[in-house]
């Protein structure tokens, strides 16, 4: 069953907020009592997305298991600005890994636990997009075929912005990066490379598979607290705008991940055992230029004259996936 839905009386404003709910259908980050796993003094950008999602997904999965995890994170954006040596703004048992092998040391983690007996302890893996679609690719499929007891969760920034906005598998078509320059008759990221993760996942069968956003916390919440509920391999990938690589404004962090959702472009879903069990419907359905405008890496389309033909092609991409996933009514 999905999150439930929260009606604001107050169109426009959150004056309101949540006196209106009772205690337990409050979010986690409204309770005074939350882990507050990701606390201050990290060194991430204005409007980071991922150091967003990652504090709304560990603060969810210490609430789901009381606090009685092991955070797994591979090396990337996330590592680096929360955890300069000697110093860190994690406030849970958390261990570093390389770029690639986050899931099999979360495997590891889980391996040992099972042989203490502490079955009360629950593991999950962490990294970004390109520790995740691309490095750590081959260990990922592993943990998922042998059904390892770890929830990992991508963060998708949709590129490597650590090192310089370079394209990953995860780089969306026509976007410009470091490596993908704006030269060429199709500019920017080809059409028909990278990987779809959660479609990837769900290929293997494993118990549950969830995609979400930083833009709508009781839905991200809602899945970290599902997946907790389930033993074997589980996945959940979290789309997170990186105003630095997308070229976007630093307030703009939440409209554009909402935008995302709301054009189609990424479909927000659950599965579990291969299936689809669940959508998040689009509420107010828009073209994909609303989403691509507010993002400097598409900007080479709206020049004089606008690529309409590439816009075209990424309008029918977001159409096919309506189609697929039945986001309308």
């Amino acid at each position: 069953m999905p999150a439930q839905r929260t009606k604001y009386y107050q169109v426009g404003s959150f004056a309101v907020g949540n006196r209106l709910l009772p205690p337990d259908q409050r979010a986690v980050q409204a309770g005074l009592d939350r882990g507050n796993s990701l606390t201050s003094g990290h060194r991430a950008c204005r409007g980071c997305g991922e150091a967003l999602g990652a504090r709304y997904a560990i603060d969810a999965a210490i609430s789901a298991t009381a606090g009685r995890m092991i955070a797994v994170n591979a090396t990337g954006c996330l590592e680096v600005f929360s955890t300069p040596y000697p110093e860190t703004s994690w406030q849970v048992s958390w261990i570093h890994s390389l770029f690639g092998n986050a899931p099999a040391v979360a495997t590891g983690v889980a391996a040992a636990l099972k042989v203490k007996g502490r079955t009360d302890v629950r593991v999950v893996g962490q990294g970004g997009d390109g520790g995740t679609v691309d490095i750590g690719f081959a260990c990922l499929s592993g943990m998922f075929e042998r059904d390892d007891d770890v929830l990992y969760i991508c963060y998708d920034n949709q590129a490597y912005m650590n090192t310089g906005v370079q394209r990953s598998g995860a780089t969306p078509p026509a976007a410009r990066t470091a490596t993908t320059p704006v030269t060429g008759r199709v500019p920017g990221n080809a059409f028909g490379q990278g990987k779809n993760a959660p479609l990837i996942a769900m290929a293997h069968e494993i118990p549950y598979v969830a995609t979400a956003t930083v833009a709508d916390l009781r839905d991200l919440e809602y899945k970290v607290r599902r997946a907790m509920e389930f033993h074997g391999a589980r996945y959940l990938h979290v789309l997170v705008p990186c105003p630095l690589g997308w070229v976007t404004a630093a307030c703009d962090t939440i409209r554009v991940a909402r935008l995302a959702t709301e054009s189609g472009l990424f479909p927000v879903f659950e599965a579990e055992h291969g299936e689809v069990t669940g959508v998040t419907k689009i509420r107010r359905r828009v073209p994909v230029d609303d989403y691509l405008e507010l993002q400097g890496r598409y900007a080479h389309l709206f020049g004089d004259p606008p690529r309409t033909d590439v816009i075209a092609r990424i309008q029918a991409s977001a159409d096919r996936n309506i189609r697929r996933f039945g986001l309308v009514d």
